[in-house]
């Protein structure tokens, strides 16, 4: 079984705590089993690379490192907000904007 998360590859998120506090990124990836997910341009970290096939040259290669989901909230017409769950009238569960009240797709 799956487990439900407040945000979705491809959604606009705003960090909450830790070092990258108030950037804002969009979902690239999401670990379930880790409860981590991968934000554009959030939490870098350098890598060391040996030089491959692919990469003759090696070096120092900067890259997105996975954040906890608990210190993502969503951003909805540019404002961070909490989101809830309803049935809507074809009697599916969506995700709303707790702020708003806006349904998100």
């Amino acid at each position: 079984m799956q487990i439900k998360l407040h945000i979705k590859v491809g959604d606009t998120v705003k960090v909450t705590c830790g070092e990258s506090k108030n950037q804002e990124g969009k979902v690239l990836k999401i670990d379930r089993s880790k409860m981590r997910a991968i934000v554009e341009g959030v939490n870098l970290v350098k890598k060391h690379a040996k030089p491959s096939s692919t990469d003759p040259q090696g070096g120092i290669v900067e890259k997105e490192a996975g954040i906890h989901i608990s210190n993502l909230m969503l951003i909805v017409k540019g404002q961070a907000t909490k989101i809830g769950r309803k049935l809507n009238d074809k009697g599916t569960l969506v995700r709303y904007a707790k702020k708003s009240g806006e349904v998100i797709k």
